[in-house]
């Protein structure tokens, strides 16, 4: 994280203490990404005495490392949900998740973040899926979801929207855009410190309890509370490892180029943009004008120290008129994905959790945060409408979903190689 381009332009942030002694809450959150920040900050909000523990620096998850891509609903789109869990379900699954793109422009507005948010559109590219497809998507979500946003492109109208022809077909979200992570977390902090959070950084859990009370023990001291949050994520490590078998940890590695000349843009109206491989390729430009280009195979769920490499190589092949072009910064980190690709979300006694995002977490988590210190408050509907969707677990828990994990996406890798995007 040290070596990305969020954390050389992030804002200036205040340090948060160590936690030492023994305190009481009424809800104690571990994890200082978007997830816990946004349920600390809705519960001080209603007036409760919350305190959050971050074992390292906040943001410097996934939160604040990812592509920057705001890409309301799912990842499963509206037909999608439709035929797995009925109209009237995927009604609500659907509205609620494209909800998240409003609930985080108001928080932005709300508390005065900058960070570059440019609702410019989110446009989901395909090799050669079917145009008619699309165009199905596109009318049921506005017929059925009460959504208009949505606009199939062919070839030709891909042509003024990016500078290649490696794709044949996309899908434009014109309600998406994309924003500064690292930033927007950061902003997120700042209004749950002024909220009256107790905020505390470089404090790993070294246990967890959560029959009966909860109760949170770090090396220095402990938080005990009536509820709690958990919002690690792919960095849950052994804290719980039922939960962790919910999940599977992958590296995703990013790298920004140097700025571009106006001739060398190749996004020309500014959208966020991610494509149908399964080791999915996602770009955008920066305030900067420089291209953000996340994607790479990435079959193990830890770090490369050849993240240039592994980046450049879908960069070039995408935009080749970029070939040998600069990369200023690469970094990379774990992010989580579920066997559904939808979150898991849910409640083991007096413990809330969030987690499993699976690529759309730069704003779903912002989401899930809100409808915990909701929950949390006794107002569970829509918190339980996210709950009922609740993916399996990996075939073999943590032992055995790596290994199984890697012959699946050596798999599709070797499709994405020879056979190309679907």
């Amino acid at each position: 994280m040290a070596e990305s381009y969020y954390a050389a332009t992030a804002s200036p942030s205040p340090r948060h203490p160590i936690l030492a002694g023994n305190i009481k809450a009424d809800l104690v959150v571990i994890g200082g990404g978007c997830t816990g920040l946004s349920a600390a900050l809705h519960a001080a909000k209603r007036g409760w005495r919350v305190v959050l523990l971050e074992g390292g620096k906040l943001g410097w998850g996934a939160s604040g490392r990812n592509g920057g891509q705001i890409i309301p609903g799912l990842r499963q789109g509206p037909r999608e949900l439709a035929q797995r869990y009925g109209l009237d379900e995927a009604r609500r699954l659907f509205t609620l998740s494209v909800s998240a793109r409003d609930l985080v422009a108001a928080l932005i507005e709300e508390h005065g973040i900058a960070c570059d948010l440019a609702l410019t559109g989110h446009l989901h590219t395909a090799r050669r899926a079917g145009l008619d497809g699309m165009r199905r998507e596109a009318e049921f979500a506005a017929r059925e979801m009460g959504y208009p946003h949505l606009a199939a492109l062919d070839r030709g109208d891909l042509a003024g929207e990016l500078a290649t022809d490696h794709y044949g077909v996309g899908l434009l979200d014109r309600h998406g855009g994309h924003f500064h992570p690292l930033n927007y977390t950061l902003g997120l902090a700042r209004a749950a410190a002024e909220a009256g959070v107790l905020i505390y950084e470089e404090t790993p859990v070294i246990n967890l309890n959560y029959k009966g009370n909860v109760t949170v023990k770090s090396a220095l001291g402990s938080v005990t509370a009536p509820l709690g949050v958990l919002a690690c994520d792919a960095l849950l490590g052994h804290l719980d490892r039922h939960l962790a078998g919910r999940i599977m940890p992958i590296a995703s590695h990013v790298a920004t180029t140097a700025p571009l000349r106006p001739d060398q843009v190749p996004i020309l109206r500014n959208r966020a943009v991610s494509d149908s491989y399964f080791s999915v390729n996602y770009y955008r430009m920066t305030a900067d004008n420089r291209l953000l280009f996340g994607g790479g195979e990435r079959y193990f769920p830890r770090q490369t120290n050849r993240i240039e490499a592994v980046v450049r190589a879908p960069l070039e092949r995408i935009f080749p008129q970029l070939a040998g072009i600069p990369i200023e910064h690469a970094w990379g980190g774990l992010v989580s994905i579920t066997t559904s690709r939808l979150p898991d979300i849910g409640r083991k006694g007096s413990l809330l959790y969030a987690q499993g995002y699976s690529g759309q977490g730069a704003i779903l988590s912002t989401l899930a945060g809100k409808l915990m210190a909701e929950a949390a408050a006794g107002t569970a509907e829509e918190f339980d409408v996210m709950s009922r969707v609740k993916p399996s677990a990996f075939p073999g828990g943590t032992a055995l979903r790596t290994p199984l994990h890697v012959l699946g996406m050596m798999w599709y890798g070797l499709r994405d190689r020879f056979g190309g995007a679907a």
